[in-house]
C-alpha cells in the first residue's frame, strides 16, 4: 500500500472526531485526521465550556479542543489542516480527496458537525462567542437575571426561548414574519410563558456592543420593520441564533443515506452508515442533542466500530 493509505481516515475534527482518533490511535491504527476549515468545531468559537465533565472551573472552548487534539495525537494520531473536496466510498479501499492530494483508507469515520444557520452580518461575526450564541443550552447559565433576544420562528427558537426563561429575567423572541413555522403545541408553550415576548415582523439589522481593551460585549441590536423599514433600537445582553442547524454533508453527495433535511442516517445503537466500513458520529447523525458530550460519546462509538470491523475483516 502506499504512504497516503491508512487504516482510519477521519474526516472532521470536533469533539467525535478528536475523540474517535484518540481510540483509535490507542489501539494502535495510526488514525488520520482531517481537520476541515474549522479545526476543533464550533467549539473554537465558543468561550466558556462549564458542562464538560472533568473541569471544575470550567474550561475555554478553543483550550478544550486543543487538550483533546494534544491528546489524541500523544497516542499516534496525526492531524492535518485539510479540507476533503471529494470521497469515493463505491469500492475499497475507499478514496478520499483533501487539498488536492489522493488518500486511501480501510475505513473512514465521518465527524462533519453540522453549522448554525446564521444572519450573515459582520456584527454577529464579530460579537459571536461573546453575547451573540447559537446554542442556548450550552450557554443560558450565563444570562441568569438579564435580557435575551432569540431570533427565529420555528420550532427550534420556541424551545431556545422556553428553555431560556429558566435563566433570563426576559426574552424577546424576533421574527421575520408575522406567522410562525412552529407547531402548535410549542407555539402556546411559548405564548403562554410571561416572560417571553414577541416582535413580528422584524429581522435583525445590526448588533450593537462594546469592544474596549480586546473584552466584547453585547448591549442590544437594531431591529428593522420588514413591514415599514423603521429602525428600533432594543436593549439586550445575549442574542442566541434559532434559525436551525445544516449538517456538513454536501461532501458525500448521495452515496451515504439521509434525512430529508440532510443528516446521515446510522444503524440504531451503532454508529454505521449504510456502506460497510464507514461510520458516522456527532452532530452530522444527531439534530436532537447536539452537546459536545453527546458528540464525544458517539465519537468514541465510531472509533469502536471501525476498530471492530477491522478485526473482523482481517485489516488490523
Amino acid at each position: 500500500m502506499s504512504e497516503n493509505h491508512h487504516k482510519v481516515i477521519i474526516v472532521g475534527s470536533g469533539p467525535a472526531g478528536l475523540t474517535a482518533a484518540l481510540y483509535t490511535a490507542r489501539a494502535n491504527l495510526s488514525p488520520v485526521v482531517f481537520e476541515g476549515m474549522q479545526p476543533g468545531g464550533q467549539l473554537t468559537i465558543t468561550t466558556e465550556v462549564e458542562n464538560y465533565p472533568g473541569f471544575e472551573e470550567g474550561i475555554q472552548g478553543p483550550e478544550l479542543m486543543d487538550v483533546m487534539r494534544k491528546q489524541a495525537t500523544r497516542f499516534g494520531a496525526k492531524c492535518e489542516y485539510k479540507v476533503v473536496e471529494e470521497v469515493d466510498f463505491s469500492a475499497k479501499p475507499f478514496k478520499v480527496k483533501a487539498n488536492g492530494q489522493d488518500y486511501t483508507a480501510d475505513t473512514v469515520i465521518i465527524s462533519t458537525g453540522a453549522s448554525a444557520k446564521l444572519l450573515g452580518i459582520e456584527s454577529e461575526s464579530k460579537f459571536m462567542g461573546f453575547g451573540v450564541s447559537a446554542c442556548a443550552t450550552c450557554d443560558a447559565f450565563f444570562y441568569r437575571g438579564l435580557k435575551v433576544l432569540v431570533v427565529g420562528g420555528g420550532d427550534t427558537a420556541m424551545e431556545e426561548a422556553t428553555y431560556l426563561t429558566k435563566f433570563a429575567s426576559e426574552v424577546v423572541l424576533v421574527h421575520r414574519r408575522e406567522g410562525f413555522r412552529s407547531s402548535k403545541i410549542m407555539q402556546d408553550r411559548a405564548e403562554k410563558n410571561p416572560k417571553i415576548t414577541f416582535m413580528t415582523n422584524h429581522t435583525i439589522k445590526e448588533i450593537l456592543g462594546t469592544d474596549e481593551n480586546g473584552k466584547k460585549l453585547v448591549t442590544g441590536a437594531l431591529l428593522e420593520n420588514t413591514v415599514d423599514g423603521t429602525v428600533t433600537e432594543v436593549k439586550a445582553d445575549g442574542i442566541f441564533m434559532a434559525i436551525g442547524h445544516k449538517p456538513n454533508t454536501d461532501v458525500f453527495g448521495d452515496q451515504l443515506d439521509k434525512d430529508e433535511t440532510g443528516y446521515l442516517l446510522v444503524q440504531p445503537g451503532t454508529t454505521k452508515t449504510n456502506i460497510e466500513g464507514v461510520f458516522a458520529a456527532g452532530d452530522v447523525t444527531d439534530k436532537h442533542y447536539r452537546q459536545a458530550i453527546t458528540a464525544a460519546g458517539s465519537g468514541c462509538m465510531a472509533a469502536l466500530d471501525a476498530q471492530r470491523y477491522l478485526e473482523d475483516n482481517e485489516l488490523d
